[in-house]
């Protein structure tokens, strides 16, 4: 048999049949020919061994080929190939194969090649170990890497990065100290890929310090370490240890990398550090970086949250060709800043830029025109979102639901509502905020209603909106059900929750409840005490006001505007004045200097007889609005100053501040206690001439106690009858009032009879018509109404005075005697 080629005989095909059995004496060679022989066959061996190393190569090549494109189709082709050829594949083929399943994703398949594997080298042990960390599978990826360790193995860099990987996924914080034994004690630290892997898997479990001790101390450390650390601080809201973290950075000899440069913006978009975010641009023109298009969308996103539209738009505008990316990020930018105008402007011509919207373009466009309160000008966006096709996007759907709901079109957010192919319980939150006012809290505890019987799941947004339709409504028997849902959830402990309740219960006027969850919370914070506060001042006990904030100050709370308002509010309708002029010495030790505070002052003093006091806080102050105004020339009035009420009048309009229907009643007030006749009516008629303001219940008061005192009973009877309105019970007393000091019986049984139909069980009105016959000696008439005050059961309240002593109030009754000691 003539030998062939050696290129030729390397790709001839192999055959593992049996030759066929020559006798002994066909094959007997003489010596010289067996020596001869014997060359021949060690030299053809030869041939076939280097012959199959090179095909066993070629069968490796190919799978990890496939491996790298993840062809598993053509790798299980290979495979079957190789099954057919009866080659004995060695340990590279094999690693190969077992590379080439892992790669693709059938760990069973790899399972049955490893395990069929006469030696598993390190490189097979890795290839499984990853695998099963790359499916999550953290648990059998640390099993594979102790039974490696127990079968002498020593891992390599891949292995340690591969089992790190494993303990990242599965937050295995214990085999991850352990791995980090392993790691030094094989000098693994010097491989920066082992050094990355051990930070991301410190701070995947958590513990950040250790991974930044850890990353400080790496000898070569790149911008994956760097990264993982920064963005897990990032994840945990922790934006200040980012930058001192950012700091360290700068401070070593490593370059920062672009990738770093996106978390370190958002950290300056959430502490609103500018100067920072400028320094980053900086770095970015620096870098040569001004062109990427991730680093350009957070340097809009941080000049627009820090800065303003106009920062933003000089990035936007220096980039060469805009993506939708860009303009959807700058369209929120405009909207952010109220500048709708310029928002649409920017969306029209992304047409005319040829760029495409996509969903989160229609979400910005929803969300600028929700910020204008045009209705509508959001069904006209409506109509467009629904021509673009994008309506049925969930994201969209829900943006078109806030759009109506927060420009108050409850109509048009239910029609879009029930549009919605799939609300989930963010759906069902946005469409009940819809619904918290007075008006519209019933429609919002159906929703509540319906929300639940369809199986959604109400989370502490739900009971949030919810609890603010009872608060709105003053429902206090469906309020406390929801308390009991919220007791049965385990939210109840939740701050914001826990606020709402407090505020639902105070408005409501059960303090006994609000008093039960005030003292439950964990966080007081100055809304809290407000709210609290607010409730007592509402009721008989508003003395508790002023125990509350002497409570909140030796708990180190800091007051607000309201909070300080409340409690001075408190001290004028007590007459509390040394309670007030504690609370004034605070104020001016804490550096108060608010319009709110100053207002409350002024209305304290003048309603506690200091109106001098009064008069020279509000000139003193620097700020003095219409509120501030209202409430001297109040002031005024009830002090009987009308000529100065009426010059502060015309100095309020000299300012340039527009009087208001509050004005007025103080205007009126200040007539009719100085008994400024003319000056009242020239008034009453400038209220509507001349401000547009029609006129309420109160200033038909005013005007009718002005004409009553000066003597016009007939003038003032003749307004009531033309007055627009339904004259009240507090008019007819008026009238009545009048008519004793006047001697009107006439008049005076007319109001009295009036004041009969509207308050059958007041006792006042009745009272004062005695007096009046009595004045005029008509006793039977006095004792006919006694006798219907006995025989209608009504009693008379007891008079109620109050005392401060040493900054105690002290109540008491028209009965209550001296003390017996």
């Amino acid at each position: 048999m003539a030998s062939l080629p050696l290129p030729v005989l390397l790709h001839a095909p192999f055959s593992y049949h049996r030759a066929p059995t020559l006798s002994r004496t066909a094959i007997s060679p003489q010596p010289t020919q067996l020596a001869a022989h014997s060359s021949h066959s060690r030299a053809n061996a030869r041939l076939r061994t280097n012959a199959q190393a090179d095909e066993l190569r070629s069968h490796a090549a190919a799978m990890q080929d496939c491996a790298v494109r993840r062809a598993l189709r053509c790798g299980q082709e290979l495979h079957a190939r190789l099954l057919r050829s009866a080659l004995q594949p060695d340990t590279f083929l094999l690693d190969s194969l077992l590379n080439m399943y892992c790669k693709c994703g059938r760990l069973l398949d790899a399972r049955r090649v490893f395990d069929g594997m006469p030696h598993r080298d390190v490189v097979a042990w890795t290839a499984m170990l990853s695998a099963h960390a790359a499916a999550g599978d953290s648990e059998e990826a640390l099993n594979l890497f102790c039974q490696m360790i127990q079968q002498g193995l020593d891992p390599n860099g891949f292995t340690l990065a591969s089992v790190l990987k494993a303990c990242s996924v599965g937050s295995h914080s214990k085999f991850t100290h352990q791995v980090h034994g392993q790691v030094v004690k094989l000098q693994g630290l010097d491989d920066p890929y082992v050094g990355s892997s051990l930070v991301e898997a410190y701070t995947s479990c958590g513990e950040v310090d250790a991974a930044e001790t850890l990353l400080l101390g790496l000898p070569e450390r790149s911008d994956v370490s760097w990264n993982a650390l920064l963005n897990e601080y990032a994840r945990r809201g922790d934006y200040r240890r980012v930058m001192q973290v950012l700091d360290k950075l700068a401070e070593s000899s490593d370059e920062i990398s672009k990738y770093t440069l996106p978390a370190v913006l958002k950290c300056c978009v959430e502490l609103c550090l500018a100067r920072s975010g400028q320094a980053v641009h900086a770095l970015v023109f620096k870098r040569g970086l001004e062109t990427d298009n991730v680093l350009n969308n957070c340097l809009i996103e941080m000049y627009s949250s820090c800065l303003s539209a106009d920062e933003a738009y000089e990035v936007f505008a220096r980039i060469d060709e805009p993506d939708v990316v860009h303009c959807s990020a700058m369209i929120s930018s405009f909207g952010r800043h109220d500048m709708a105008r310029e928002a649409f402007d920017l969306f029209v011509k992304m047409a005319d830029m040829g760029v495409i919207p996509n969903q989160y373009t229609f979400v910005g466009v929803a969300g600028v025109a929700s910020r204008t309160g045009d209705a509508k000008l959001c069904r006209s966006v409506h109509a467009l979102i629904v021509k673009s096709g994008f309506s049925v996007a969930k994201l969209v759907a829900d943006a078109i639901l806030n759009m109506y709901v927060k420009v108050g079109a409850v109509q048009d957010a239910t029609v879009a509502f029930d549009l919605m192919r799939e609300p989930d319980t963010f759906s069902w939150n946005t469409f009940l905020s819809g619904f918290y006012s007075e008006s519209t809290g019933e429609e919002g505890l159906r929703i509540f209603r319906q929300m639940a019987c369809e199986g959604f799941s109400a989370n502490k947004y739900t009971y949030v909106g919810v609890l603010r339709c009872c608060t709105s409504l003053m429902n206090l028997r469906y309020g406390t059900q929801v308390h009991a849902c919220l007791l049965k959830s385990g939210l109840q402990s939740d701050t914001d929750v826990s606020r709402v309740l407090l505020d639902m219960y105070a408005q409501s006027g059960c303090l006994t409840s609000a008093r039960l969850v005030f003292d439950q919370l964990k966080e007081r914070d100055a809304f809290t005490w407000t709210v609290i506060m607010s409730g007592y001042a509402k009721t008989e006990e508003s003395e508790k006001v002023i125990e509350y904030f002497r409570s909140m100050l030796q708990e180190n709370r800091r007051p607000n505007d309201v909070t300080l308002a409340v409690s001075v509010g408190v001290c004028s309708d007590m007459a509390s004045l040394g309670s007030g002029l504690q609370l004034h010495s605070w104020a001016i030790k804490s550096g108060w200097n608010s319009s709110v505070v100053s207002g409350a002052l002024v209305d304290m003093y003048a309603k506690c007889g200091s109106i001098t006091d009064a008069e020279r806080l509000f000139y003193e102050s620097e700020t003095r609005d219409q509120v501030a105004w209202n409430t001297i020339i109040c002031a005024y009035a009830q002090h009987g100053h009308g000529y100065k009420a009426l010059d502060a009048f015309r100095q309020m309009v000299d300012d340039g501040k527009r009087p208001d229907d509050i004005t007025f009643v103080g205007v009126l007030s200040a007539c009719s206690h100085a008994g400024l006749l003319d000056e009242g009516r020239k008034y009453f008629r400038l209220l509507s001439s001349v401000y547009g303001i029609t006129p309420t219940m109160e200033h038909y008061a005013c005007m009718i106690d002005i004409l009553s005192k000066a003597g016009r009973l007939v003038e003032a009877e003749s307004l009531i009858n033309m007055m627009p309105l339904t004259p009240d019970s507090s008019i007819w007393r008026t009238i009545l009032g009048a008519c004793r000091i006047h001697g009107n019986t006439e008049i005076a049984e007319r109001a009295a009879e009036k004041l009969f139909e509207l308050e059958p069980q007041d006792d006042s009105s009745s009272i004062l018509l005695s007096n009046i016959y009595a004045d005029l000696g008509r006793w039977v008439d006095v004792n006919r109404l006694r006798n219907m005050l006995l025989d209608r059961g009504i009693k008379k309240e007891p008079g109620c005075s109050w005392i401060e002593i040493n900054g105690q109030i002290h109540v008491f009754l028209s009965q209550d005697g001296y003390p017996k000691y």
